[in-house]
């Protein structure tokens, strides 16, 4: 019989535990896989003023208890920490960028809908800290991109693209980062950037369609997790490459794959999830 190996814990800071994501990260990271993987919750953090502060990390949905209590304060939720991983807001990624280059503390990122400042931000701390920046951190929607990308590259511009993504009524960014994750991806594989391609929601007399163009449209409704359709619509036919997300644990799964892939030790710079599971640029 051979003998047990010990898996040491890799310490874990959630920000944003409070939210949809960050309270699936604190259910993933108690099971069996996450435990296999030697990570564990040490430190949970939220906004100042939030009605859940110096209150169990498994308060807000009543869950088993972690020991763990929530600080607005970045640098206690990273005592003990070997990663940090973000699903808070734009606004505050530069000030969590900051806390944890000054803590040495490497960086998963699932915030979306980052504005300039916050982008150049994230440039700036890639000098000095390994960051995983990944607006959808499911397997299955990393494999869409290569898909789409193959598509895109396969087929003339005479086949329109369409990306539509749904989401839950209280997503405040649109279209979703995978969104345009998705159309960036297919933009390059025809050779062009998002920018020159991409036509936003259409409304009134829009005039014929510009070939080669991207289009997007956002859904916002109930409790839908998340839901991303690329349409290639040509002459007498159309393709459809689709993923579904039923529930939230998909991507805090993969929040804790890239969380134990930094935490195994990287070189400063920004990853993706690709770079994750090994798929390749």
């Amino acid at each position: 019989m051979k003998p047990s190996i010990p898996v040491y814990p890799r310490g874990v800071a959630v920000f944003g535990v409070t939210g949809r994501m960050g309270q699936a990260l604190v259910r993933a990271l108690a099971e069996p896989a996450a435990l296999s993987l030697g990570l564990q919750l040490t430190g949970a953090l939220a906004s100042a003023g939030n009605r859940y502060l110096g209150q169990d990390a498994s308060a807000p949905t009543h869950g088993p208890q972690t020991g763990v209590n929530i600080t607005a304060d970045r640098a206690t939720a990273l005592l003990g920490a070997q990663v940090a991983i973000d699903f808070t807001l734009p606004a505050a990624l530069a000030t969590t960028l900051t806390a944890c280059t000054n803590a040495g503390v490497p960086l998963v990122i699932g915030t979306t809908g980052l504005d300039a400042p916050a982008e150049a931000a994230l440039a700036l701390a890639a000098r000095h800290l390994p960051m995983v920046y990944a607006p959808n951190m499911s397997l299955g929607v990393n494999l869409l991109l290569a898909l789409v990308a193959q598509a895109a590259a396969a087929l003339p511009q005479e086949y329109d693209i369409e990306i539509i993504e749904a989401h839950h009524r209280y997503k405040q960014d649109a279209p979703s980062g995978t969104a345009i994750q998705l159309g960036q991806v297919a933009a390059a594989a025809r050779g062009m950037t998002l920018q020159d391609a991409a036509a936003g929601a259409r409304e009134g007399q829009t005039g014929e369609r510009r070939t080669g163009s991207i289009g997007f449209a956002a859904v916002r409704g109930g409790d839908i997790v998340g839901e991303h359709t690329v349409l290639f619509a040509g002459s007498g036919e159309r393709l459809e490459l689709v993923h579904r997300a039923t529930d939230r644990l998909t991507f805090a799964r993969g929040a804790l794959q890239a969380a134990h892939w930094l935490a195994s030790g990287r070189e400063p710079g920004i990853y993706g999830m690709r770079d994750v599971l090994g798929l390749g640029r």
